[in-house]
Formats: C-alpha cells, structure tokens, sequence
C-alpha cells in the first residue's frame, strides 16, 4: 500500500527534497549527463541565434559578383554562395526564423492543447468525448497536407508559418496533456476542491496543471524538436521562408545543387538545425527522466 505525498505538505521540507518541483527540478535536471549537454548546447544556440546577426562581418544579402561560389578565405570564412553572398554572415543571420516560429508556435499549441485535453480529462461525459474524437479527426489529416493547403490559402509569412505549426500540434499535445490528467484527476486533493466549491478555472489552474508541470515541460521540449525540424522542412521545399531569406532550410535548400563546389554553405545551416534539435532533445530527455523518478518517488511505502 503506498500514499501519495499531499499537495498541502511542509513547503521547506518539499524544496530540501530531491524530488521538489523548484529546486529539486532544476538540481535533478543538470545532474544528469544529457540535462548538462543540453543545457550548454541549448545556450550556445540561443547566444548564436540572438547575438550572431550583430557580429556577422557582412549584410547577408551583400551580393558579390566577383566571389561566387569561393571557398573558406580570410574575407569570407565560410565561403560564397551562387550569387556571392557570404555563407557565415547569412548562417549568423538564418537561426532566427528556425527558432522564433517553433517556439511561438509550440507555446500556442502547449497552452491550447492543455486547456482542451485538460479539461476533457476533468469533465468528462460527452465534452470528453467529443474533444477525443475532434483529436481523433485531426491526426488523420496528412500534415503535409494542412500546411499545403493553409500556406496556398494564406501565404508564407511568418504569421502562417506559427498557425501551420500550432494547428498541427494542438491535437498531438491535446491527447498527450489528456491521457495525462486523466490520472490526475482521481486524486484526493481534486476531490478536496471540489468539496470546497472550487470553480473549474482554479480547478484546472491551481490543483491539476502544478502536478502536471514536469510532463507539460519534458513534452513542450519534444515538441520543440519537432517543429524546428517542421519549420525546416518546410523551408527546404520552398513552403516556408523565401528568398533572399537567410533561413537554415531555405538555405540548404539553395546551397543542394552546388554541394560539392562549397559544401559549408550546406553543412553551416544543417548544423545549425542539428544543433538545436539536439539541445531541446538532451533537454527534454532530461525533464523526462527526472519526471518518471519523480513519480517513482512520490509514493512512500506504509
């Protein structure tokens, strides 16, 4: 028999506790090989990203017809691309996109996705059933084709580009954030809420999502991963940013055919999207691992 550890609890005695959701987290997060790595990964793309467009030696669109296509030199560290333009001042400028639409669009998604998945967990009955099965509905549309018909509908901007995104991952993050609650909402301290008149909001805000938080960060970095790849992706086949944008995909993209001629121009942006996939993926290895302990650990024999 095993009980678990009351919401109500000491508040010192929980933030001394390794498994504590403050600092507990955040110790039992970097104590790990893969949280330590993703967080110097993850800060090293960030610092790229929001401080490589103010070092970078040249206007990523300075064209240079006289250097087309050069190699690695002391003018152009990285070389040229087809139309002269410096390959490591547009690497410096093409993180933004890659990073900034995945990240709008994923918190969108996280909070649109736990709000209806939470509060079908909590409801229930027929409200349940039908966000399930407008969930269902929504995982058998091809993604591809939602962001084909909404980017020829609409555009490429970057607006279009976070709606895409969102729409494709609120229902993934829905029935994930669902299953979740559903083992939530049984417990005690629901039913104490309950018993006390809570409403529903500080219901799903102050008792349901806190004990959720872990799971709701480990899944919002996964998510991430998925969406910089999305977004890339997108990009590479010319549904996303478009010239002369400096984003990672798109330059991929115009950099394919001449590969072997400079391959940096290819190799600097597929690192650059590597990287980052890389960090939230150690990342949200990390969360998740210390989630599953956490949960172990939350249950003290009798």
């Amino acid at each position: 028999m095993s009980i678990a550890i009351p919401p109500d609890a000491d508040l010192p005695e929980l933030l001394d506790a390794p498994g504590s959701r403050t600092g507990g987290f955040v110790r039992a997060v970097v104590s790990t090989t893969e949280g330590r790595v993703g967080v110097v990964v993850t800060v090293l793309m960030l610092a790229l990203v929001l401080i490589g467009p103010l070092v970078a030696p040249h206007p990523p669109n300075q064209l240079d017809p006289g250097a087309v296509l050069e190699g690695p030199s002391g003018g152009h560290v990285l070389g040229t691309d087809q139309l002269g333009r410096d390959v490591f001042s547009r690497f410096l400028w093409g993180g933004r996109t890659v990073i900034v639409v995945p990240f709008i669009a994923v918190t969108i998604a996280c909070a649109v996705g736990a709000l209806l998945g939470i509060s079908a967990a909590y409801v229930g009955g027929a409200y349940d059933i039908l966000v399930s099965r407008l969930f269902d509905f929504a995982l058998t549309m091809p993604t591809l084709l939602i962001a084909l018909v909404l980017i020829w509908a609409l555009g490429t901007d970057a607006a279009v580009l976070v709606a895409v995104v969102a729409l494709v991952f609120i229902p993934r993050l829905g029935r994930v954030f669902r299953g979740a609650a559903q083992g939530v909402v049984t417990q005690d301290y629901i039913a104490a809420a309950q018993a006390r008149g809570e409403r529903l909001g500080y219901i799903l805000l102050r008792e349901l999502l806190p004990n959720m938080i872990a799971m709701v960060i480990a899944n919002y970095a996964l998510f991430m991963t998925y969406a910089i790849i999305f977004v890339a992706t997108l990009s590479f086949l010319g549904l996303g940013a478009q010239p002369p944008s400096s984003d990672w995909g798109l330059m991929v993209s115009q950099s394919f055919g001449f590969a072997t001629t400079n391959p940096w121009a290819t190799l600097a942006p597929s690192f650059g999207i590597a990287g980052l996939s890389l960090a939230f993926i150690l990342l949200g290895d990390a969360v998740t691992r210390h989630l599953t302990n956490d949960v172990e650990a939350s249950a003290v024999p009798l």
